[in-house]
């Protein structure tokens, strides 16, 4: 009942106009950046992290949280309408949707993937609202070692299934944990790898990691790969009000809320996010359909749009889950909020709930609303959205680096800064040229200072007894969970490659 008092006085907050402002902002904001290729949520919030410093907490937050939600929607309609994915999690809906669009029924595959996101997206904040606190409760009675042995398993898991090579992944979780390392020792007061340049006795600006990797790096190699000449955007039709036919209700009716139980528990772990359950929900989709029915599936199957794009939005609700009650990120958008709680002073983890509750739970009252919003903003404007489809992408582009140099500059008015951004841009670059996720990288350098810390701590306490670590029955299952989530994520990972 405490719950549910705190999430009326949530929705109090946001219904007040100026932060109903700040969620409609952020939810066009996200969904534009999802219809456009090669920007996603990560990115965009990244880039504005330097932007919204002025803002208060509760109103950045909730920003932030339109951007998350809003790019998971829009990511559906450059699917169906380019054959090019906005977003990795909506390389599903690509498979589908665009063999409708060509077949003219674009608007059917359009309005079933947002209503569905709609219907997924409410019900997997619903599991959010209620679960949130029960992990937070048992969060708290939780010691040094155990929270150790959860940020191993995030950083195994995370290097290990996100990406396409597990060599790769863990290369990339390896340079973001020594990323971590550059600065000031807090117990020895030694500086550590700084190489004689004073500008990073601080350590560096997670911030300026986010933007580069995300926005620089990502602008350059999108800008490298960009195809020439005038892009064909295939014609919606009119007449919103009479997208789907009542045979289009009856088919996707059940991927919806299908895609809603796969999408919210493959979330809350840390084996592949959204991605990973938008192609085990197409396959679930595949199997499920009728003989008839299958038949029609690669060649523009309503399921394989409605159960993925449900998948896709409840996801984005489960990796809420453990960024919110263990401060534990397990995406690459989810490492980025957790800078921009942290560029505010706040610690996501098991005291969120109590120290910060009112930002909280406007934050989960925020979800809401931006779902209805969204579902306003992905249908009968559906003309705009295909407008921004023909922006030219050099000045798009252009415009991101320009805007994250100025971000980056304006965090301490320092030049390095800027010269970081350059190399962590380039470095970014040449990582998804050659296959390496940038994802682990920004969690290794998030993750591992807190993980260094827990690490001594516990030491201490044992006076050097490394059997301390696996001494608690928490921390030994969790150690054991990491065969487990591995085992899972692979076979995951095995079911997505065959559902493509």
């Amino acid at each position: 009942m405490d719950n549910f008092s705190a999430l009326l006085e949530g929705f109090a907050t946001v219904l007040h106009p100026v932060y109903l402002l700040w969620a409609l902002f952020g939810v066009f904001i996200g969904t534009a950046v999802g219809v456009l290729p090669g920007i996603g949520p990560a990115m965009t919030i990244a880039l504005l992290l330097p932007l919204t410093y002025s803002l208060e907490p509760t109103a950045a937050i909730i920003v932030f949280a339109g951007i998350y939600y809003g790019g998971m929607y829009g990511g559906s309609t450059t699917s169906i309408l380019l054959n090019t994915p906005g977003e990795s999690a909506s390389i599903v809906t690509a498979i589908e949707g665009n063999k409708m669009a060509r077949a003219g029924r674009g608007a059917a595959a359009l309005a079933t993937a947002a209503i569905g996101s709609f219907v997924a997206g409410t019900l997997a904040t619903v599991a959010l609202t209620f679960m949130a606190p029960v992990v937070a409760r048992l969060a708290v009675q939780l010691g040094e070692p155990d929270y150790f042995a959860l940020m191993v398993v995030a950083f195994v898991t995370v290097g290990a299934l996100l990406g396409s090579s597990v060599p790769r992944g863990l290369a990339s979780l390896a340079l973001g944990l020594f990323l971590g390392l550059v600065g000031t020792d807090t117990l020895t007061g030694q500086q550590r790898f700084t190489f004689g340049v004073p500008n990073l006795a601080d350590g560096i600006d997670v911030v300026v990691v986010a933007v580069g990797l995300f926005a620089v790096g990502e602008a350059l190699y999108v800008g490298s790969r960009m195809r020439h000449g005038k892009i064909q955007v295939i014609p919606v039709e009119k007449g919103w009000r009479t997208w789907m036919k009542r045979d289009d209700w009856r088919r996707s009716w059940k991927p919806w809320l299908r895609g809603a139980a796969i999408g919210f528990p493959v979330g809350t772990i840390p084996a592949g996010g959204a991605d990973v359950a938008t192609f085990l929900s197409y396959a679930s989709e595949r199997r499920l359909a009728g003989k008839e029915r299958r038949k029609e599936f690669g060649k523009g199957a309503i399921e394989g749009v409605a159960g993925p794009e449900a998948a896709n939005n409840a996801a984005a609700a489960g990796v809420l889950v453990p960024l919110l009650t263990l401060g534990l990120p397990t995406t690459a958008t989810a490492a980025i909020m957790i800078v921009a709680f942290q560029s505010y002073g706040i610690q996501p983890g098991p005291m969120l709930l109590q120290n910060e509750s009112a930002l909280v739970w406007a934050l989960v009252a925020s979800l809401y609303l931006g779902n209805l919003m969204l579902v306003v903003l992905n249908l009968p404007l559906v003309g705009m959205w295909v407008r921004v489809l023909r922006i030219p992408r050099h000045y798009l582009y252009a415009g991101i680096i320009l805007f994250g140099a100025l971000g980056s500059y304006a965090l301490n008015f320092s030049p390095v800064d800027v010269l970081l951004l350059v190399l962590i841009g380039l470095a970014g670059f040449f990582m998804r040229r050659y296959g390496y996720p940038v994802a682990p990288l920004v969690v290794g350098m998030i993750l591992g200072p807190m993980a260094e810390d827990r690490l001594r701590r516990s030491l201490a306490i044992s006076q050097g007894d490394l059997s301390y670590l696996v001494a608690s029955p928490f921390a030994a299952t969790a150690y054991a969970a990491i065969v487990v989530l591995l085992a899972v994520g692979i076979w995951l990972k095995r079911r997505e490659r065959a559902a493509a």
